[in-house]
């Protein structure tokens, strides 16, 4: 730019008339090259402004978006250490219940069923330190959420094997429970054992001969109980025995009652341990009241009195 082209924009002027009212008014010049730097400068200065004020309100925002984000940060560690302390509790939990099938096992002669590859024992991460948890930094907290999920699929694994154990461990306890229940385990009647199982004295020919039974006296009527759970084969009169019943209480056991004075049930009838089944008489080769009780093996007749475990019959 040579100086006559300097000297002619310094000697261009805008000029700015301001009528504050209508007797005057004021004049104000400015030289062109002035007023374009200064329109220029002026709209750097608000773009540099506007510029500054997004960034710090964006930076505002950002900040709170990140205070946010930590407070839930914290808000999941928190949970996750809440879900490692239960999750130590349910092992625990299995740990006992292990514990007491082992000791089903061992009362019920089944610990050699066990499977011996099985695990119960109790583990897992130790997230106790609530002060330092929640600043655990975040590769960190990753490794504890891993080791979480590798714990719970152990313990979902344990609690299958614990349910299919309890499940074993029912199935045996029932089916010992039901051949306990068919198995004779009381006297048919309260009274006084007049005549025990084996060799005797006849009462009638006075000759030694096999008594295969156990003779129980008591008053005439006192009724007589079923000593296990079975099912009724016989009812009606037979010889020497009189009036009889006979139950089949399945695995091999028979028992029979003889000489009854009146028969209170029916073949086909399903009895319980404890049923009535027929009253005390004196029918049949008796020389008074009582009951002829047999029980027999495979039909071998054996002592009644090792199938009787209450002490109320003398």
């Amino acid at each position: 730019m040579n100086k006559n082209r300097f000297v002619e924009l310094f000697s261009k002027k805008y000029t700015l008339i301001f009528v504050p009212d209508v007797t005057k008014f004021k004049r104000f010049s400015v030289s062109v090259i002035i007023a374009k730097s200064g329109f220029w400068l002026g709209l750097m200065l608000l773009l540099g402004f506007s510029y500054f004020s997004y960034t710090v309100i964006q930076r505002n925002a950002d900040l709170e978006e990140l205070d946010g984000l930590r407070v839930s940060s914290v808000e999941q560690k928190r949970e996750i250490l809440k879900f490692a302390q239960k999750l130590q509790h349910i092992e625990s939990q299995l740990s006992r219940l292990e514990q007491f099938d082992r000791k089903l096992r061992v009362m019920t002669a089944q610990e050699d069923r066990q499977d011996s590859t099985k695990d119960f024992g109790s583990g897992g991460p130790h997230l106790n330190n609530k002060s330092t948890f929640p600043n655990t930094p975040n590769k960190l907290l990753k490794s504890y959420t891993d080791i979480l999920i590798n714990e719970l699929g152990k313990v979902e694994r344990k609690v299958e094997e614990q349910e299919a154990s309890f499940s074993e461990m029912h199935k045996f306890l029932m089916a010992r429970a039901s051949v306990l229940s068919h198995t004779p385990s009381i006297a048919p009647v309260e009274g006084w054992i007049t005549s025990s199982f084996g060799r005797r004295r006849s009462p009638f020919t006075g000759k030694r001969e096999m008594h295969e039974g156990l003779d129980i006296a008591a008053r005439t009527g006192t009724p007589i109980v079923a000593p296990a759970d079975g099912t009724v084969i016989k009812v009606g009169y037979n010889g020497g025995y009189g009036k009889v019943v006979v139950i089949d209480h399945g695995n091999g056991i028979v028992t029979k009652f003889g000489h009854n004075s009146k028969n209170l049930t029916k073949v086909g009838k399903k009895v319980r341990r404890g049923d009535v089944i027929a009253k005390l008489g004196n029918t049949g080769r008796s020389t008074g009241p009582h009951v002829h009780y047999e029980v027999l093996l495979n039909g071998v007749a054996v002592n009644p009195s090792r199938y009787i475990l209450s002490n109320k019959t003398n």
